[in-house]
């Protein structure tokens, strides 16, 4: 773990200019249905009404199209200023409402049990300080909530990931662009099964369940409802 956290940017930083329009483009062209199959996962855990947050929205596609789904309020907080401005536009070219603004998961702008949901998607192991990130995430979750982190696995093999670049369409030098970031870059900073484990453990979360599907897992992290309180018994009754 120690190697791991070595690994680790030394401080947070949010993806500009230049790259964060070809991110953006890159979703919209390749990623537009993993983006909805995420929106559908996270509508079919919340009701109406719910408080939905999406750490790193990046350009906003997923928040968007849950923002389709039903009647939520929705916040996407990114540290990146250029992926704010970019997923308001987006959003707005969708005609739906998604409160999109800037901010550091390791010390988010919300109030304590702000949110009823909260869902981070292939960012997690980019978080300089993950357990301050989770603690963060436990801190605004409202009693009885749940955070969904998704994510790549660290051991997840090459073959893994060649399956995925062709699933997603690319071609030619984008292709190889993309295999040889997932293999040598995004790989190296991720947590495996094991170490997730570990993170939650020495978090107010303290647990978490795991599925594995592809080159990710899925993270699911559940804040303890508060207990009801029954009220001191008073003085007995005279007979």
């Amino acid at each position: 773990m120690a190697m791991m956290n070595r690994m680790r940017r030394k401080r947070d930083l949010g993806i500009v200019g230049r790259t964060a329009r070809w991110y953006d483009r890159n979703t919209r062209e390749h990623r537009l249905d993993e983006m909805r199959g995420y929106a559908r996962q996270v509508a079919a855990q919340i009701g109406e009404g719910a408080r939905v947050l999406e750490i790193a929205p990046g350009p906003g596609y997923l928040a968007i199209e849950l923002a389709k789904l039903g009647h939520y309020a929705i916040t996407g907080m990114d540290i990146s200023p250029d992926f704010v401005a970019i997923a308001r536009r987006n959003a707005g070219k969708e005609g739906v409402a998604v409160d999109f603004r800037e901010g550091n998961v390791a010390a988010m702008p919300f109030a304590d049990g702000a949110f009823d949901f909260i869902i981070c998607t292939a960012a997690f192991k980019n978080f300089r300080d993950p357990q301050k990130a989770l603690g963060e995430m436990h801190r605004v979750l409202a009693p009885g909530g749940t955070a969904q982190i998704v994510d790549m696995n660290r051991d997840v093999t090459n073959a893994q990931i060649d399956a995925l670049t062709r699933q997603m369409g690319v071609k030619g030098l984008e292709e190889l662009f993309l295999k040889v970031t997932f293999k040598y870059f995004l790989r190296r900073g991720a947590y495996n099964q094991a170490e997730l484990k570990e993170l939650a453990a020495q978090t107010a979360f303290r647990d978490c369940s795991i599925a594995a599907e592809s080159v990710g897992l899925t993270v699911h992290l559940r804040k303890q409802a508060e207990r009801a309180t029954r009220p001191a018994p008073g003085p007995p009754r005279a007979a």
